[in-house]
């Protein structure tokens, strides 16, 4: 057990002079020098407060278990300030000195040494009528502890007394209105926080669990790492628990087997080493394995923890750890250190002594009481560090040290800027310049906010608006050897990029993962929800237990975790799989499908058969059959019929605004100069008869062949006029139709004006409707002269087939509706065609007896 003196002085007051009321006696190791730089460090561990009895003086505390490493960071500061001495480009004609102190892990030791850098140690302090000289120390590097930096930076910031720590990482301490005069050499929990996101989302761990120390450490990155998990989309936390201090074994039961009941595989943990070791306590106890743990850099490279009895459980732990740096120099100016050097003044630089008592266990004289009696080692100084193994000579992983060591530069370049001020040149009022002798330590925060310099090791020195160092971690990664120990590698790093991101850069194959698979283990609340799907919040549950939902028809995702689906435009439909949006198909009536093909061929095949009929009648022309049934009507006749079939083949192929238009005009006008011609031959027919009756001839004149030109004509110019109004009004026009299938478009012409195309069909069936009321009434005639009844059956048909065709047409979607039409011109034509020339072609080609003026002339006087 190592003691440390912590008692206290009385003193008077004196008017001209004042003097110290108490003072600290503290673990401690000193250099004197024109400008002196404090320090804090962690050398001994632990301390325990005896009973205060309020009846007396407090006694001092007992500080306890005495730490190398701790040890290893002051000397690491003293080994700075002799090199920046023996460097005459920095500082020349100034010596630095230190007073560098011993925090106990303990915060009233630390706050305490604190107070007394800041105050000095003087006994007397003779008062100057300006207040002005030298500050007791113009800067402080430390302290390690986050509590303990920020209960001295609240005081110390008051009267700007610069603090920079190598190892304190809350990051509330970046609040420039809370501590003003706070630096930082290490990068802040804030950083570390979103290092650790990164290496989290690096490998897809979107389920874990939260282990923090009960301390301003722990808490204030709980918060921050909650915060910042969410704002990236990084993922979730499974749990949140929160390690006690002290001896607490029932709560580190419990928070352990929280983590076993838990589905999360990776566990994170922001402690300390008394933390983490009784936490792995119960974690070997209740053989807790299968986890991936990821350490702060506070944890990552203990060596109490790299034990055999905790390498199955730690064994591929990730880590991040401070820089690792090169300082040229320092194991030498270790193993030279020795209790001779502060002989001057023993008590106060204890520090020294103490740490060659622990090294070889040995103590000074006088020892302590019964040591000698129980065999007790007795100090001689001649002892020699080479020959025993102690951590201090270790410098292969420079981590606070190399932080250190930048904090002692840090403040060097500072004063250094601050005196080589040109007089009249300087930043302050009046363009002075600081000195030492009137120094405040407002001045020098000015230059050490601005300074910036580059270590021998690479690294740039600078700070931001906050007092934080350009950040940067090394990801480490512990390695189960086949001894059973732990080793410690660097697998890759963490900085900020100059877009102020952090870039992650690590070697996966580098990594020993400690699993049966060798690989990185699966975290995850609900595995990711795959290009197709989205995602769904399971009700009362984090946002990471979710559901995978597919997307509807028409939307898609072609992300992994999409929040929605996003609807296809308006040309595109989902696919099949939902993550792309693919070209609708289209459909029309085409000549490549069966009924395309079919409908055309039938039109053809019509055209071809008024050809032949054409060709036989005109062939026949001088024959009477031809010539007694009105041979020019009858050719006009089936020049239209040709052009009926022919208007159907507008109404296949895909629509075009020419298609749309011609395809109405040419049907209605088509249709109308059939029809005409069949209603002027009945009335031709009807004449005829009147005339063969006594008194009757007058009405022939009324048609004779100019007549009937006109009138067939006219009845065809007034639907040409039809036409012509409906296409230069409301003009029928392609259509993309998306309602009678989602994901096909139906093109289509829209008629444009339902007025237009009823007034083309309404004419053409007054004028079939007529034909067929005259046809009827002259159905029994004589039949050589006229064919009423041939005209009768023909119209029958045609109005049978167009009466059918109004609600087939409504009623057929898309390209059935243009079948129905073509299929009702087709039935139509072919209807009339073979109603009206059927029967003559067979007396011409089959019975041409009967194709003679005696044989019609006698069946007339027959019927006479």
């Amino acid at each position: 057990m190592i003691y440390s003196s912590f008692f206290f002085s009385e003193s008077s007051f004196i008017s001209s002079s004042c003097k110290l009321l108490r003072r600290f006696y503290l673990n401690g190791l000193h250099k004197p020098g024109d400008v002196i730089l404090g320090g804090l460090f962690e050398v001994h561990y632990s301390s325990v407060f005896p009973e205060q009895t309020f009846t007396s003086a407090p006694h001092q505390p007992i500080c306890q278990g005495f730490d190398t490493l701790g040890f290893r960071h002051a000397m690491t500061m003293a080994f700075a300030v002799d090199e920046i001495n023996e460097n005459s480009s920095l500082l020349p004609n100034v010596t630095l000195g230190y007073s560098l102190y011993d925090n106990c892990a303990t915060l009233s030791i630390g706050f305490s040494a604190a107070l007394s850098m800041a105050s000095g140690q003087e006994e007397k302090f003779v008062v100057q009528e300006n207040c002005s000289g030298t500050p007791p120390v113009v800067g402080i590097v430390g302290d390690p502890f986050s509590t303990f930096s920020i209960a001295a930076s609240n005081v110390l910031g008051l009267y700007k007394l610069p603090m920079v720590s190598y190892f304190a990482t809350c990051s509330c301490l970046s609040d420039r209105q809370r501590f003003p005069s706070f630096f930082r050499t290490i990068p802040s929990d804030t950083f570390q926080v979103r290092s650790m996101i990164q290496i989290l989302k690096h490998f897809g761990w979107t389920w874990t669990g939260l282990l923090v120390s009960d301390d301003d450490y722990g808490l204030h990155v709980s918060r921050s790492f909650q915060t910042d998990l969410t704002r990236s989309g990084g993922g979730c936390l499974a749990y949140t628990e929160i390690l006690p201090w002290g001896d607490n074994p029932s709560e580190y039961k419990r928070i352990v087997d929280v983590m076993k009941k838990s589905t999360a595989r990776v566990v994170i943990v922001f402690a300390h080493q008394m933390h983490m070791i009784q936490l792995m306590e119960q974690v070997v106890k209740q053989n807790v394995t299968g986890l991936q743990w990821i350490a702060s850099e506070a944890l990552t490279l203990l060596e109490r923890l790299q034990i055999p009895a905790f390498a199955p459980f730690l064994g591929g732990t990730l880590g991040i750890a401070v820089r690792r740096g090169e300082i040229p120099g320092l194991r030498q100016f270790l193993l030279r250190i020795h209790p001779e050097q502060y002989n001057n003044n023993i008590s106060e630089n204890n520090m020294m002594k103490l740490f060659w008592e622990h090294t070889f266990q040995c103590k000074f004289s006088p020892p302590p009481a019964g040591w000698v009696e129980d065999a007790g080692a007795q100090c001689t100084g001649k002892e020699d560090l080479s020959n025993v193994k102690t951590d201090l000579l270790d410098v292969s992983e420079l981590r606070p040290e190399y932080n250190i060591y930048k904090a002692v530069y840090a403040l060097a370049h500072a004063l250094n800027d601050m005196l080589s001020c040109n007089p009249g040149q300087g930043p302050f009022s009046g363009n002075s310049c600081a000195s030492l002798q009137t120094l405040e330590l407002w001045q020098l925060m000015y230059y050490l906010e601005k300074v910036n310099f580059t270590t021998q090791f690479g690294d740039q020195v600078t700070f931001d608006e906050n007092g934080d160092a350009l950040p940067i971690y090394d990801v480490m990664n512990w390695i189960w050897q086949p001894n059973g120990r732990i080793t410690v590698h660097s697998v890759g790093e963490v900085k900020r990029s100059t877009s102020q991101e952090e870039e992650l850069k690590i070697d996966e194959y580098k990594i020993f993962w400690n699993f049966e698979s060798k690989k990185p283990p699966t975290s995850v609340c609900s595995d990711s929800c795959q290009p197709g799907t989205h995602m769904v919040r399971r009700r009362g549950e984090p946002l990471c237990c979710f559901y995978c939902v597919p997307c509807s028809e028409g939307k898609v995702s072609n992300e992994t975790d999409s929040l929605e689906c996003f609807s296809c435009p308006e040309d595109f439909w989902s696919s099949p799989q939902r993550d792309q949006c693919v070209p609708k198909k289209t459909e029309f009536l085409s000549y490549q499908e069966p009924l395309g093909i079919c409908l055309t061929v039938t039109s053809l095949l019509g055209t071809c058969i008024c050809a032949v009929v054409l060709g036989i009648f005109t062939y026949h022309r001088g024959t009477p059959i031809v010539r007694a049934n009105n041979a020019e009507l009858s050719f006009l006749l089936l020049v239209s019929l040709k052009l009926c079939f022919l208007c159907s083949l507008l109404f296949i192929g895909r629509p075009r605004l020419w298609t749309c238009q011609l395809r109405h005009a040419a049907f209605g006008i088509s249709f109308v100069l059939c029809v005409s011609c069949i209603l002027v031959k009945t009335m031709v027919v009807l004449a005829v008869f009147k005339a063969s009756k006594p008194g009757g001839a007058a009405y022939l004149k009324w048609f004779g062949a100019v007549q009937q030109r006109g009138t067939v004509f006219a009845l065809t110019c007034i639907q040409a006029a039809i036409c012509t109004a409906w296409i230069v009004t409301m003009s029928p026009a392609p259509h993309k139709n998306t309602q009678y299938h989602n994901d096909k478009i139906v093109y289509e012409c829209v008629v444009g004006s339902i007025i237009g195309f009823s007034a083309l069909l309404g004419y053409i069936s007054i004028l079939a409707i007529l034909s067929f009321v005259l046809a009827f009434l002259a159905r029994n005639l004589p039949d050589n002269f006229n064919e009423a009844k041939l005209i009768t059956f023909s119209m029958l048909i045609f109005c049978s087939v167009w009466v059918a065709f109004v609600p087939a047409y409504i009623n057929s979607p898309g390209k059935y509706a243009d079948a129905v039409e073509v299929f009702a011109i087709l039935a139509s034509s072919f209807g009339l065609l073979v109603a009206l020339y059927g029967p003559k072609c067979y007396i011409i080609l089959l019975r041409p007896e009967r194709n003679t003026k005696k044989a019609i002339m006698g069946h007339r006087t027959t019927k006479c």
